[in-house]
């Protein structure tokens, strides 16, 4: 005597009729904005001129989070090398160079 479940007499799926799954491609006008790129420009810019640490320190973390992230390396890249320019060029100001003379 042969069981079948109940399940598998029931079941209203058709495996011939499956189509694997094919994203749409976008372009690169179209693709999502990357917001962690544009922070670390943003927060990288405001580490340089106001001499920040935790700005600069900030514009190096989102960077890594943008390259993480990357969707489109021709547009995304120039943003990235320039925000992860500011970050850099913020800490060695920051750290390297003249200390304040201190009033006394």
């Amino acid at each position: 005597m042969k069981e079948t479940t109940s399940s598998s007499v029931s079941d209203p799926r058709q495996p011939s009729t499956a189509k694997p799954y094919v994203p749409p491609t976008l372009s690169p006008q179209d693709l999502p904005i990357d917001y962690a790129g544009f922070i670390a420009v943003v927060v990288g810019v405001v580490g340089v001129t106001l001499r920040y640490k935790i700005c600069s320190w900030l514009a190096i973390i989102f960077c890594a989070q943008s390259l993480a992230n990357m969707k489109n390396f021709e547009n995304d890249f120039k943003q990235l090398s320039m925000a992860f320019m500011f970050g850099v060029m913020g800490l060695v100001t920051i750290y390297l160079g003249p200390r304040p003379a201190k009033k006394g």
